[in-house]
């Protein structure tokens, strides 16, 4: 899908350079991969900050311990011997 952004000046002329440089095959991908790698990081700062405020929560800790110790000897099973 073909999308206009305005961007800074400089930061055209250094995607340009680095598809030049060879370090990215077009202008395209590297603006696709940089997106997609922060929106990436935005995402994961999103579930820190969900499972972080889920500490604070009592009932989902209690759960939490109840399904630990339900799967326990499971979790045993599943390691190799020694």
């Amino acid at each position: 899908m073909k999308r206009t952004y305005n961007l800074d000046d400089s930061l055209v002329a250094a995607v340009k350079e680095a598809v030049e440089l060879g370090d990215a095959p077009s202008q395209d991908a590297l603006v696709e991969k940089a997106l997609r790698r922060e929106l990436r990081r935005m995402r994961d700062r999103r579930h820190s900050a969900m499972w972080e405020a889920s500490l604070s929560d009592a009932e989902f800790r209690a759960e939490l311990k109840e399904v630990e110790q339900a799967y326990a000897q499971a979790d045993l099973e599943g390691w190799p011997p020694y």
